[in-house]
């Protein structure tokens, strides 16, 4: 006679695997005809088996209720007796269950979209792009609609939610049309039924940004008194203003690419190739005063040992919103230098060099511009932030906050 599956029975089963080698040992309940457990020397998990169908068409089936340790003997059992419930009115919970993996939900399918197809064929600034995307919208909207069902009205629904920021709601619609796209070549949905296909992108308004002399004041203001912010953060703010830099720039900006003496960063894989970060002397001093961390060759390092910071947004956000600048990306610092260099009788050709315009790669004419006299602009912007950021300390420690 089986005995009563218990906690400390399980476990040994668990023990008795490891000890002997064995790739499983099944144990079954002497009390629910049906449940039972199957041990391994790395744990366990709980199952039900019945039969449906009667004669000889009678099949046996099995289904696994869930892990040991997060389920105990007593609630398996209880999931046990629901299950075989079911099946004591004809259903068949394995079948149902099967069904649902051949008409997964959106929200079950856009996880293996993204890390199958996304992480594996797109740059990580566009899997950043995406998964911010897929978490903050479409899950939340479409994620409950069964792949097969979703229809343009579903996907028209969410882009209109979005009218207010035209350009989010257009890449919400492409990530849509993509994982949609994804799907028919994968046989989740019938060929040529993209629900994103025909919907009307709303017209996007180019964004020029910059910051105000009375803007950065604020900014330095905050930035001198944000003690609670990860440290390599602040710096990487500090540096997308002298610099200009792409933000990939900075964050993934390593000490073997600065060169304190010359001050110049060489960057081997920019957005345009190989360039030079002209490193003014702010620049520099920020530089000089970030502590490094050991066996992290990055110059923002990251939480994780070895890692550079991947995520500045958070970060900003905070310190956006203390400095009153509504609507600021991180981008736009790169727009405000640009904006100060030109506002100071720099030529286009100048700031190109240094923000690292792609005219500046492919115009051998004007690749002997991005020395001295570019130099010369990124000092003297540099100069000019630093003084409005000093200005905005100064203020900040003058009221002895």
């Amino acid at each position: 006679m089986r005995a009563r599956i218990i906690d400390s029975a399980i476990r040994e089963a668990i023990e008795e695997c490891r000890g002997t080698g064995k790739d499983e040992l099944w144990l079954w309940d002497g009390a629910l005809s049906g449940f039972g457990v199957r041990a391994t020397p790395v744990g366990a998990t709980l199952h039900v088996k019945y039969r449906v169908g009667g004669g000889r068409k009678a099949r046996q089936r099995k289904l696994k209720i869930g892990r040991f340790g997060p389920l105990n003997a007593i609630q398996g059992r209880a999931q046990a007796q629901a299950i075989l419930r079911k099946v004591a009115r004809g259903e068949d919970p394995a079948g149902e269950r099967d069904g649902q993996r051949n008409d997964p939900t959106i929200a079950e399918l856009l996880g293996e979209f993204l890390e199958h197809h996304v992480d594996a064929k797109r740059k990580r600034t566009t899997v950043i792009e995406y998964r911010r995307l897929a978490d903050k919208f479409i899950r939340p909207s479409l994620g409950k609609i069964r792949v097969k069902e979703l229809e343009t009205a579903d996907v028209a629904r969410l882009h209109r939610k979005l009218a207010e920021t035209p350009y989010q709601a257009n890449r919400v619609l492409a990530v849509v049309s993509k994982f949609a796209s994804w799907t028919e070549a994968n046989g989740y949905r019938p060929k040529y039924s993209n629900p994103a296909r025909g919907i009307e992108k709303y017209a996007e308004q180019g964004r020029e940004r910059y910051l105000v002399a009375a803007e950065i004041e604020r900014l330095g203001k905050v930035l001198a008194e944000a003690g609670d912010e990860w440290p390599t953060a602040i710096a990487a703010i500090r540096l997308l203003l002298f610099t200009g830099a792409r933000l990939r720039e900075v964050l993934r900006l390593r000490w073997d690419q600065v060169d304190m003496e010359r001050g110049i960063a060489r960057l081997d894989d920019a957005k345009t190739g190989r360039r030079n970060i002209q490193l003014s002397a702010p620049a520099l001093k920020v530089l000089a005063n970030l502590p490094r961390r050991p066996n992290n060759r990055h110059v923002i390092w990251g939480r994780r040992p070895g890692t550079h910071l991947v995520n500045l947004h958070d970060c900003w956000e905070r310190v956006r919103i203390k400095a009153d600048l509504p609507g600021v990306r991180v981008h736009d610092l790169r727009h405000s230098v640009g904006s100060i260099a030109v506002a100071g009788g720099a030529s286009l050709r100048l700031v190109g060099a240094v923000l690292g315009h792609a005219s500046v790669i492919t115009s051998g004419r004007y690749a002997h511009v991005a020395a001295d006299p570019a130099k010369a602009v990124a000092e003297k912007v540099g100069a000019e932030i630093d003084a409005l950021l000093t200005k905005g300390a100064a203020a900040r420690a003058g009221r002895g906050v």
